[in-house]
């Protein structure tokens, strides 16, 4: 009969595969951020939003998730893979292009809030 003479055995804990667990971390540190909130507030500014300051806490940590997970995914060693991106255009079923009956030009500018040069009238969007 074989004893045991190691004492007591700790508890452990095991996966589903029988492997141990690995013990829960008991550090609370963020990862540092890709972005700044100057990151953000650039984007939103080019986005037109209006964010508030938890708003911008949070966009910090979610994009910068997103950015990091793009960078890891630019690690991963693609040579041998296919591309896969291209549209074969000559496969597409497409329509032949005949004339059909449309909006007249004054029908269209009547429904348009804005109207300049005989044609629609869109705000600036480019800042100096």
């Amino acid at each position: 009969m074989a004893s045991d003479a190691g004492g007591p055995k700790a508890a452990t804990s095991t996966t589903s595969a029988g492997g141990p667990k690995a013990a829960p971390s008991t550090a609370t540190t963020k990862p540092h951020p890709l972005l700044g909130e100057a990151d953000v507030l650039k984007v939103a500014k080019l986005a037109r939003l209006e964010l508030g300051p938890e708003e911008v806490g949070r966009m910090v940590t979610e994009l910068s998730a997103i950015v990091g997970y793009v960078q890891k995914l630019g690690e991963l060693d693609t040579s041998d893979v296919p591309p896969t991106s291209h549209v074969h255009v000559d496969r597409l079923p497409l329509r032949q292009d005949e004339p059909q009956v449309s909006l007249s030009h004054e029908d269209a500018l009547a429904e348009s809030p804005r109207v300049a040069h005989d044609g629609f009238a869109v705000p600036g969007f480019v800042e100096d």
